[in-house]
């Protein structure tokens, strides 16, 4: 196998094209830390499927005045972490696997880190152990404008459609609102549970 070096951001409940590329076994993954930190984009938010549709949950930023990703701090001034847990409980907990998974997930929301990109680590690691895979990854020691690796720090838009060509599958809401593409893997967790590692392996990747 002639694995393939990529370069990924580090996002908050990424998005499941994410999860496709990140878990594929040819590719070697390197975490991006130094990127000047992007604002609406997958780093600090989500996209879940809500009672009324697509609904996006946003991590709040300490404005510090650093730009680099590495060093942006999430800001605890209100309790989004509640807020954040009860949207997703109420999202869904009418899913197939959900109460599978809860305790883990609920883990999420008992984190305080200080800095967004740690936060974000932690979570990918929940979210692997949910999965049941253990994938090597590091992270970059300096920016670099015109990277060696295939570049994915642009490739996933919070504001547009995916890219990623993905079989629809049933959830929660669908009958009310037909099927969201490409949201948060959670939504795929609680929707396929045992068979998402199957359903990811077979995303058509856009690289």
């Amino acid at each position: 196998m002639i694995m393939k070096n990529v370069l990924l951001p580090v996002f908050y409940l990424p998005p499941i094209s994410w999860f496709s590329v990140f878990l594929d076994a040819e590719n070697e993954v390197l975490f991006e830390q130094f990127e000047s930190f992007p604002k609406q984009t997958y780093r600090s938010r989500t996209n879940i499927f809500g009672a009324n549709g697509k609904l996006t949950l946003i991590i709040p930023i300490s404005h510090t005045g650093n730009r680099e990703f590495k060093d942006t701090e999430i800001s605890y001034r209100e309790d989004w972490r509640s807020l954040h847990w009860k949207s997703i409980k109420t999202a869904y907990q009418g899913s197939p696997y959900f109460e599978f998974y809860e305790d883990k997930l609920k883990k999420i929301y008992e984190l305080e880190e200080k800095y967004l990109l740690n936060f974000n680590l932690k979570v990918i690691e929940i979210l692997q152990s949910i999965l049941k895979t253990e994938k090597a990854h590091s992270l970059n020691v300096e920016y670099i404008k015109n990277p060696e690796q295939i570049n994915f720090r642009e490739k996933f838009s919070a504001k547009s459609d995916s890219e990623f060509e993905m079989v629809e599958y049933y959830q929660t809401f669908s009958d009310k609102f037909g099927v969201l593409k490409d949201l948060t893997i959670l939504d795929l967790i609680c929707n396929k549970g045992p068979e998402s590692l199957t359903y990811l392996k077979n995303i058509k990747q856009s690289y």
